[in-house]
């Protein structure tokens, strides 16, 4: 392995998380590569909301901005995919490359599942959505709806309503509703249709109609979704790295893991991140890292007994 290839820091993803902590540590002179995939979870979506000062980016100019900031650090972009994580600390790349790092950073956020409907994948991100609060504003007064999945689903639809007088709920994987749930839906006149949907219905840009298993179909030009998401397999797997119920790698409030020296942020470890607070969780994340290396440059010195920072 030649110096090149020995890091301060490696982070596992290349989206708002992981570029927000490349850039502090960056800026702290510490030598960083953040390894990239590719395939950042809202790209299908055709702009950020609620990130100040950014409102209305495009997800691609925003990470464009963001990769051309922190190489101006001298933070290193390696475009590949992570395959594993070795106790001694290497990042072995799909290329075959190996990146040591004395602190590793998952940044690598989550991977939506979408439900088994005709039209799904292609209606992700153009007329069916995740957050009201990400894209409500740009449908309010039209007709709007929620596809249920949960108990959640519930507080959707009462949320969704802001934007619109003419909202449904369409039960689809629901249990039946008990009285307050249907009290407070009818107390917002929120419209509550059963049966499972069977089709969205729209052109390459837009969504039109919701169509049921019955064969009805309910016009409707955005619908809310809370999908099941999991870290994405196709990334890196940490050994004994703990995860909880949510599938989220497991960390303390400086975002540790249980394996030393590997941190995580983000989607990875917090599912309702969003872009600004996933920026933002990083910056802090990247303190506590960079003070992790601060303690192992002093017991260097010191020439205490310290963790040996690179492999062979």
């Amino acid at each position: 392995m030649s110096a090149e290839d020995k890091y301060d820091v490696v982070i596992i993803g290349g989206g708002a998380a992981g570029l927000s902590a490349a850039l502090l540590l960056g800026r702290a002179r510490r030598r960083v590569a953040v390894v990239d995939a590719g395939h950042p979870r809202n790209v299908r979506a055709g702009h950020i909301h609620g990130y100040l000062t950014r409102d209305g980016i495009p997800p691609t100019r925003f990470l464009d901005v963001a990769r051309e900031e922190v190489r101006s650090y001298g933070v290193e972009l390696v475009d590949a995919t992570a395959e594993e994580v070795r106790p001694d600390h290497c990042v072995r790349l799909a290329d075959g490359r190996l990146l040591n790092a004395r602190q590793i950073i998952l940044a690598t956020g989550l991977k939506d599942i979408l439900p088994e409907i005709e039209g799904a994948d292609a209606q992700w991100g153009r007329g069916l959505f995740q957050c009201p609060y990400c894209h409500g504003w740009e449908h309010q007064g039209g007709a709007l709806a929620v596809l249920g999945s949960g108990g959640s689903s519930v507080h959707q639809a009462l949320l969704v309503r802001q934007f619109s007088t003419d909202v449904t709920l369409f039960t689809h994987e629901m249990e039946t509703l008990d009285a307050q749930a249907a009290d407070a839906l009818a107390s917002r006149e929120v419209k509550v249709v059963g049966g499972r949907v069977r089709a969205l219905l729209g052109g390459s840009e837009s969504l039109a109609g919701v169509r049921l298993d019955n064969g009805d179909l309910h016009p409707c030009e955005a619908l809310f979704y809370e999908p099941a998401a999991t870290v994405d397999t196709s990334i890196v797997q940490v050994p004994e790295c703990r995860t909880g119920e949510n599938g989220c790698v497991s960390t303390d409030e400086t975002g540790r893991t249980s394996v030393d020296g590997v941190w995580a942020v983000g989607n990875a470890a917090d599912p309702a991140a969003q872009v600004i607070s996933a920026a933002g969780d990083a910056y802090r994340l990247a303190v506590a890292v960079n003070a992790a290396l601060i303690d192992d440059d002093v017991a260097v010195a010191s020439l205490r007994p310290a963790y040996t920072p690179f492999c062979v």
